[in-house]
């Protein structure tokens, strides 16, 4: 059961919410009807529970006339007035019990409180076979509302994808699904409007909430040609985008994916309770059986009810809902915190993954820094400088790398007609090509080197990135570029090393620029001058040494990296989409403050988790022991069971009121 009631809730968080897919399979109805229930809505509220509401109001007033009144015992009216509120509020439990005992499956908490309930009756104490199944109800009432709303800070997310869009066609503006929206249409966003798709801002200008897709919801200003991604919300004026991206394709539709995909993947420790739960169940049955029937051989005078009652208790007090219910809600929870943040854990199995990170390794460029590079100064030697730039621009607009791009946009209009042939990527090196007729080398000093082309030795001393040409094998001249530093890099680095974290960067820049970085930054240790496949080889030798390590990184080149460490992490905002999807968790907003927080979101995800362990344990242990030693009735046996499974919903539903 307990392996049951976990999956049911999972299944249904990771249901899809497009309404129009059918939902009407036996199968589906089998997992809706047939367990928990965690995981369906609530959607009439407490009418629904009116038939439990009527049995406890019967107890209570049953319990007030035995205090003072007396029943004649040759017409058995209590009896009667019992049983109509036990099956008020047990009707669905025995309902699923009767249901699971014809498949031969007798190891669940249904048939374990229809047979504790049943046999309470049995020896004529009717109030608690009563107050067992009441209150066991109420404790599923209070579990689905729990679970409900977890799955809804969840949802919330999977809410902000618009159903339709206004697009501009035929010189009217149209409104239709954004799935029927095809690439370079324009559409139309009014204020207050959630984009539908990715694009590029048509408008001049235009300030966008970006809250569902980074976590923050400080207004971003774009600017004619800037991204625009669904799920940002337009604040001003009616704004026009292009759309660069079909509506399966875009940034939004990705990261719902993800969240949908996250809450499927068990962690360790959810795995660990339902194998727990299939074990447990049973034995459980087999030693209230040993309660009930072992005493005959030593207890003199043997009173089976006496023993029969005690092996009741042990099967109430036994029930392991609280732990099969509150920990998938703790993982929902810290998922659901995790989105809220702009950070995207792939699985809850990534929260306690990343709760063991002693080393944290980035990439420096759009990591670290803001990867907007710009042109600072241009050599050339035996060219004109325009005509460099131009030569350099027409190659470097074939890649898509930043450095690449603040060349193309230095060069504005002198290069906008120029194209080159030829273009070949020399993987950690730059580019090769021709354009003109002119056989360009644009790159580092290492492509220079890899082509025996002769270069001045001063270069390698200055400190900015340094974009090198060669033309008809022979050295042209260099442009230097610069890169910023993020604003929160340095608060990121510290607060790592307040949790005892050791911090490594790797780049493909130069020595130098990666040293002068570090150093500003505070960094541990620092590594330049890396092909991929160098960057490979030192987290591989962290791996070795017995580290647990994170990677940050966002570009194509990071991707091998961020498989091979324990938890990958993607700048989602610059990242590629290869490394978004190879990576474990994303930070949407690209902050590297957020890495901080995602190792700080594990830890209290799994402290919230394993307190409900312990708290359940060990209440249940010590009651388990009182009940077989006839200390604790049934009364006392549903109050502990119920009080420990709201006692750990309730300590697994403040994971998602903590603020940072």
């Amino acid at each position: 059961m307990a392996q049951e009631c976990c999956d049911t809730d999972e299944k249904e968080v990771t249901k899809k919410t497009d309404s129009n897919q059918p939902e009407n399979t036996d199968e589906h109805n089998h997992v809706e009807n047939d367990g928990h229930d965690h995981g369906k809505e609530n959607t009439t509220g407490w009418k629904t529970h009116l038939p439990l509401l009527g049995s406890l109001a019967i107890l209570l007033v049953m319990l007030i006339l035995n205090f003072g009144f007396k029943f004649n015992p040759a017409f058995p009216f209590d009896l009667i007035i019992y049983i109509i509120a036990y099956l008020l509020a047990g009707y669905n439990v025995l309902n699923l019990a009767f249901r699971k005992a014809i498949r031969f499956d007798f190891f669940n908490e249904f048939f374990l409180m229809s047979v504790a309930t049943i046999g309470a009756f049995s020896i004529g104490s009717y109030s608690e076979g009563v107050a067992v199944m009441v209150f066991y109800s109420i404790g599923e009432w209070f579990q689905d509302s729990a679970v409900n709303k977890a799955k809804r800070s969840i949802k919330a997310l999977l809410d902000v994808r618009p159903d339709e869009v206004t697009v501009l066609r035929n010189g009217s503006a149209q409104v239709t699904h954004p799935n029927e929206i095809q690439l370079d249409e324009i559409i139309q966003v009014k204020a207050g409007e959630k984009v539908a798709l990715d694009g590029e801002l048509n408008s001049e200008a235009g300030t966008f909430n970006t809250a569902a897709l980074t976590g923050e919801s400080k207004p971003d200003t774009k600017r004619k040609g800037e991204q625009v991604l669904a799920g940002m919300i337009n604040l001003d004026k009616v704004s026009e985008i292009k759309v660069k991206a079909l509506f399966k394709d875009s940034k939004l539709s990705k990261i719902l994916e993800m969240v949908q995909d996250a809450t499927a993947r068990k962690s360790q420790t959810q795995l660990f309770i339902s194998r727990f739960a299939k074990i447990y169940t049973p034995i459980v049955f087999a030693l209230a059986i040993g309660v009930c029937l072992v005493p005959y051989f030593f207890a003199q005078p043997y009173i089976f009810n006496i023993w029969f009652y005690r092996a009741l208790v042990f099967l109430v007090i036994s029930c392991p809902c609280a732990l099969v219910v509150s920990i998938p809600l703790g993982y929902f929870g810290g998922i659901g915190l995790a989105s809220k943040n702009g950070i995207l854990f792939k699985g809850s199995n990534f929260l306690d993954v990343i709760t063991k990170v002693n080393v944290v390794v980035m990439d420096k460029t759009g990591t670290l820094t803001k990867g907007v590079f710009k042109v600072q100064e241009v050599v050339a030697n035996g060219y004109a400088k325009d005509e460099l730039v131009k030569l350099t621009a027409a190659l470097e607009n074939n890649s898509t790398h930043p450095i690449a791009k603040a060349v193309v946009d230095y060069s504005g209009e002198i290069a906008k007609n120029v194209m080159a042939d030829n273009v070949e990527e020399v993987s950690g090196h730059g580019l090769k090509g021709s354009v003109e007729g002119k056989n360009l080398l644009v790159g580092n000093t290492k492509l220079l080197k890899k082509f025996n082309i002769e270069y001045p030795a001063d270069i390698d001393n200055l400190v900015d990135t340094v974009v090198v040409i060669a033309v008809n094998d022979k050295y042209a001249g260099y442009i230097t570029i610069a890169d910023e530093i993020k604003e929160d890099a340095k608060q990121a680095i510290d607060e790592m090393h307040k949790l005892n974290i050791q911090t490594v960067m790797l780049s493909g820049d130069k020595q130098a620029v990666v040293s002068k970085v570090a150093e500003s930054l505070g960094i541990d240790n620092a590594y330049g001058d890396l092909l991929p496949e160098g960057k490979v080889e030192k987290v591989q030798a962290l791996k070795n040494a017995g580290k647990h390590i994170a990677f940050v990184g966002d570009g194509v080149n990071d991707a091998p990296v961020v498989a091979l460490a324990d938890a990958g992490i993607a700048m989602g905002g610059l990242g590629s989409d290869a490394t978004i999807e190879t990576a474990d968790i994303v930070i949407q907003n690209d902050q590297p403050s957020k890495i901080v927080r995602a190792i700080k979101i594990g830890k209290i995800t799994r402290s919230i988790v394993w307190q409900n362990i312990t708290i359940a344990m060990v209440i249940k242990v010590i009651v388990l022991i009182l009940g077989a030693g006839g200390i604790a009735t049934l009364w006392e046996a549903v109050i502990a069971d119920v009080g420990v499974a709201l006692l750990a919903i309730l300590n697994a539903v403040r994971i998602q009121r903590i603020r940072f």
